[in-house]
C-alpha cells in the first residue's frame, strides 16, 4: 500500500464558528479523518489488529493554522507517515484550499502503538509497517503528489 493518502472535503455549515471561518478544532477532526482513511485504505480497521489487543493512540498533536477556510470552500487533506520507530510513528498533514492550492494548515501527530490491556507501549508489528509501505527507522519526506 501507499504511504500517502489524500481526501477532499467540502466545508459544512456546522464547521463554521462565530468568526465566519472553520473552527480550529475542525482541522484536528480532518486530520483524524485522513489518518483513519489512510489506515483503512491499507487494509486495517482503525489501527487495531483485531483479536490482538493492540493499536494506535495519540501522544501529541501539533497544528499550524496558516490561512482561513471559509464557508463553501473545499479543501484537500493530505497525510503521510514521515517516520516509524519501534513503538511510535510521526504522521504529517497538509490542508490546501482546493480552488487555488494554497496551504491553509499543516500539522503532525505522534502516534504510539500500545497494548490496550496493559496501556503500555508495544513494538509495532511488522505487518503494520508493511501495510503502510514503510520501513522502521526510515524518514519519508513530503509527498509531491499523493497517488491515492
Amino acid at each position: 500500500m501507499a504511504n500517502f493518502f489524500e481526501l477532499r472535503h467540502k466545508v459544512t455549515p456546522d464547521e463554521i464558528d462565530g468568526l465566519g471561518h472553520v473552527n480550529n478544532l475542525v482541522y484536528l477532526g480532518w486530520f483524524m479523518d485522513a489518518a483513519t482513511g489512510h489506515t483503512e485504505s491499507c487494509g486495517m480497521s482503525g489501527g487495531l489488529i483485531p483479536g490482538e489487543g493492540e493499536g494506535w493512540v495519540v501522544r501529541r498533536h501539533e497544528i499550524d493554522y496558516l490561512a482561513q477556510v471559509k464557508p463553501q470552500d473545499t479543501v484537500t487533506i493530505k497525510t503521510w507517515i514521515e517516520s516509524a520507530e519501534k513503538a511510535s510513528s510521526v504522521r504529517r498533514y497538509e490542508i490546501m484550499n482546493a480552488a487555488d492550492g494554497k496551504l491553509v494548515c499543516q500539522g503532525m501527530t505522534l502516534w504510539v502503538w500500545i497494548n490496550y490491556t496493559t496501556g503500555r507501549p508495544a513494538r509495532i508489528p511488522e505487518k503494520v509497517y508493511k501495510a503502510y509501505g514503510i520501513e522502521p527507522g526510515k524518514t519519508v519526506g513530503r509527498p509531491g503528489a499523493c497517488p491515492i
